[in-house]
């Protein structure tokens, strides 16, 4: 039988020693503004200029088009996790945690158990990305060529890195975001200013628009990396107290990450028209910097880029290591995150030393990633839809219970309409899905062939939830709040 565990106070160190454990009220002295440059350094990845080439070069959009598929997938994915975030202030708990009021406290292990393969491979693109970085950067300024014993060392001294800034916790994180936005975005503004002076934007806005079908498959491209964050986003508004502004929740981040996304996908088409070989750098995503800027501001900007890419592992290993925690891992967050680091170190060997086509597995993988986040976010969002109507709390003592006496126990430590949803919708989306190395049977589809599995995988999911009887939990825990402060704490959003 599970146990109750009460919530350790949270210390006023560095290092956060809260794991899953629900944050009580009285700790709930998080601001909403804090979200801002947390979602702005989740988008600090230079593989987004990539991204952007390849709208126009594999795609054929011009750039008003590349314009309108950045805005539509910053505000789908980054709409989403705004959503979903909100009931990080209602239960004070991470979005792996919570996820267990929805599928019970044994179903939560299936979809959990992909959430975090999932966020293996998100990790282990970030740390291969970031060590060509640093390679890149030591080609630049001393002419060092790559090696393999290089690519061990800069790959290691990243991971490591990341390993100790997650590790950290919350506060760390928000101290680095914070300023590593207003340093990624001088830096950016200057690229911008050079573009600018330099391209010929006559070519530019002369290329004519590609397809209808083209910009929704570039919508689903572009909002797959977003969508991997949705899962996440509890964990970083459980700090909020329950009077915080969910609309204000939602707008931060989408603002945040919008900043960010919009300028880095468009700069991305624009250096792709003067470089159409930008869009193929598959082995090395990084080194084309050197080609398309002078290396007076290539460096600096691979620098900046370089430390946001580590925040963004950082974030992605953050809440890693509440996955961990959730799935049973006996261990503090701090050292569950040591899975997580050592699992990308393996897999980014793999990729920069074995592998020949980053990019390839690159988008493939991101495609993977929309479907089986997708399924997730279906049940959960009309879970959480369902919460808010009828004003039921979050119970932190049966969130931290995995027994019978816990209200999530459902039939068998199972909702089986939730899991029944979620198997359904994972499974169409698998349909519809075409990457490198497979192709679902409706992958030819209309709903396949313009990349929309992720959109059908959370409308199937939502739908079926939705339709299945109600799931019914177990009577409240003995001192659960009051009726009145259940529907202050929910409906505030």
């Amino acid at each position: 039988m599970g146990t109750t565990s009460a919530s350790p106070p949270e210390t006023d160190g560095a290092v956060e020693t809260r794991g899953i454990e629900p944050v009580p009220d009285h700790e709930r002295h998080g601001r909403v503004r804090e979200l801002f440059p947390t979602w702005v350094a989740a988008n600090i990845s230079v593989l987004l200029l990539t991204m952007g080439a390849s709208l126009v070069v594999n795609n054929g959009l011009n750039f008003w088009q590349v314009l309108l598929v950045a805005a539509i997938a910053a505000a789908v994915a980054f709409g989403m996790v705004g959503v979903l975030s909100v009931s990080g202030k209602w239960g004070g708990a991470p979005g792996a945690m919570l996820s267990r009021a929805a599928f019970g406290v044994r179903g939560n292990y299936f979809p959990g158990a992909i959430l975090w393969v999932a966020r293996f491979g998100w990790e282990t693109i970030n740390a291969v990305t970031g060590a060509y970085a640093v390679l890149t950067v030591l080609h630049l300024l001393l002419g060092i060529e790559s090696n393999n014993v290089l690519v061990v060392v800069t790959l290691l001294a990243f991971v490591a890195v990341t390993y100790l800034v997650s590790g950290l916790g919350r506060k760390a994180l928000n101290v680095c975001n914070k300023y590593s936005t207003y340093l990624f975005g001088l830096f950016s503004i200057m690229v911008l200013v050079y573009l600018v002076a330099t391209m010929d934007w006559d070519a530019i806005f002369a290329k004519k628009a590609g397809t209808t079908a083209m910009v929704i498959a570039g919508v689903g491209t572009i909002a797959a990396g977003g969508i991997s964050w949705v899962p996440t986003g509890p964990d970083f508004a459980r700090y909020l107290p329950h009077s915080a502004s969910g609309r204000k929740i939602v707008g931060t981040t989408v603002s945040g990450a919008a900043l960010v996304l919009l300028p880095m996908v468009l700069m991305g088409g624009v250096m792709a028209v003067s470089n159409p070989k930008l869009a193929g750098q598959n082995t090395d995503p990084m080194s084309f910097l050197g080609t398309i800027l002078p290396s007076w501001l290539a460096v600096p900007y691979l620098i900046t880029a370089l430390v946001g890419m580590v925040l963004i592992n950082s974030l992605s290993m953050y809440s890693a290591g509440f996955t961990a925690q959730t799935m049973g891992v006996k261990l503090p967050r701090a050292l569950a995150v040591s899975i997580n680091a050592v699992i990308s170190l393996v897999g980014g060997l793999f990729m920069m030393l074995v592998a020949k086509d980053f990019i390839g597995q690159f988008i493939a993988f991101l495609t993977l990633l929309a479907v089986s986040f997708s399924a997730w976010i279906g049940v959960y969002g009309v879970d959480m839809a369902r919460r808010r109507k009828l004003a039921v709390r979050y119970d932190a003592d049966s969130l931290m219970n995995t027994g019978r006496t816990s209200r999530y126990w459902y039939t068998g430590g199972f909702c089986w309409q939730a899991m029944t949803a979620w198997a359904v919708a994972l499974g169409a989306g698998l349909c519809f899905t075409k990457v490198q190395w497979f192709t679902g049977p409706l992958a030819t589809t209309w709903i396949g062939e313009n990349g929309l599995g992720w959109a059908a995988t959370i409308t199937i999911a939502a739908l079926v939830f939705a339709v299945l009887p109600a799931p019914r939990e177990s009577a409240p825990a003995a001192g659960d709040g009051e009726a009145a402060e259940a529907r202050e704490s929910v409906t505030a959003a």
